[in-house]
């Protein structure tokens, strides 16, 4: 399914969003989807930009956070899997490939996180992520407790929480709009980055 949205032109779009997705390409080696598709609207770009990275890379506004990059990139992939958004599955398991270094981590995670080769701390913290994706309105004090077995504070709790809420935002925009990952996603993190 082709995004039904069509993406903008770079050079059409306000400066602001320009250099941050120039940055991106920069960094990335190409523009994700999501960058472009989003900016037909800037001002929901810069909001949803905004709150992304405040909850992915907390250090960037100024809050320390014991969630790993590769913990963050876990509750999105199992908790976009169960919402069966494809971009957000292969784009954020490639980042989580990279993150954890483990290959094979992503699909485990996305198809089975029970099973998947992850600790115990990342199975407690997906059991609560996925119970907020799936039944938020069944959070109880035993599962804020399940979590503080595990060492995660009420903080944490927080975040893993408002991760996974911002993404079931994230899928349903990528999902109703047809965005697709792009083909650089597939094997980020699968095979060995070439040497330049």
């Amino acid at each position: 399914m082709p995004d039904r949205y069509p993406l903008p032109d770079l050079n059409q779009l306000p400066d602001d969003l320009r250099a941050k997705i120039l940055e991106v390409q920069e960094k990335a080696g190409f523009v994700p989807n999501v960058f472009l598709a989003l900016a037909r609207r800037p001002a929901e770009w810069r909001a949803f930009f905004a709150y992304h990275d405040a909850l992915m890379d907390p250090e960037s506004v100024g809050r320390s956070s014991p969630l790993t990059k590769g913990d963050r990139e876990m509750i999105v992939t199992a908790t976009s899997a169960a919402n069966q958004c494809l971009y957000c599955v292969v784009a954020h398991g490639a980042l989580l490939r990279i993150y954890e270094k483990k290959p094979l981590v992503a699909d485990q995670v996305a198809v089975n996180w029970r099973k998947a080769d992850i600790t115990p701390r990342q199975r407690a913290m997906l059991a609560f992520a996925m119970k907020v994706c799936e039944r938020s309105h069944e959070i109880d004090d035993a599962d804020f407790a399940a979590l503080a077995e595990h060492g995660f504070s009420d903080e944490d709790a927080w975040d893993i929480g408002a991760i996974t809420a911002f993404f079931g935002l994230s899928n349903r925009m990528a999902s109703f709009t047809g965005m697709q990952p792009n083909s650089e996603f597939y094997l980020m993190g699968r095979v060995p980055k070439a040497k330049q």
